[in-house]
């Protein structure tokens, strides 16, 4: 997957993220942005300088520019690796947001690693964009 590539599909896929996170949250809008700030504050995935709220996560959840911060959609794929529902990407650019944001949340030592710590259903469809986010990171060129 050439490198242009990956970061253009990260940027598409993130809004999958939270759109995702929304269809499985058993919440309103409302809550489930909540539930999101929150649980970046607690798990280091960021620092939300405000609660957002159910209308801007729905404004993110449509960006397909990526525009929403970063927080979020490392936020969703916690939450998202945690479900019982056992949740996967549904698309390739998902896949690709999926994998950076994996990436983004903890630190490995080699993309083997990084493969390995994933839930067993995640493995399949995340090894190759696993692969391409990890040579944009090497690279010093994750978004």
């Amino acid at each position: 997957m050439p490198q242009n590539d990956f970061y253009t599909k990260v940027r598409a896929g993130l809004a999958a993220l939270l759109r995702q996170w929304r269809a499985l949250g058993q919440a309103d809008l409302d809550q489930l942005a909540l539930i999101l700030a929150e649980t970046a504050r607690v798990a280091k995935l960021g620092t939300p300088e405000a609660t957002p709220s159910g209308e801007e996560l729905a404004r993110w959840s449509n960006d397909s520019e990526g525009h929403m911060p970063l927080w979020a959609p490392r936020t969703a794929v916690f939450l998202l690796n945690q479900m019982p529902a056992r949740p996967a990407p549904q698309s390739e650019e998902e896949a690709c947001a999926w994998a950076y944001c994996w990436l983004k949340n903890r630190t490995f030592d080699s993309c083997d690693a990084a493969l390995n710590a994933l839930p067993a259903h995640l493995k399949a469809p995340l090894e190759a964009p696993l692969q391409a986010a990890w040579r944009d990171q090497q690279g010093l060129r994750l978004i």
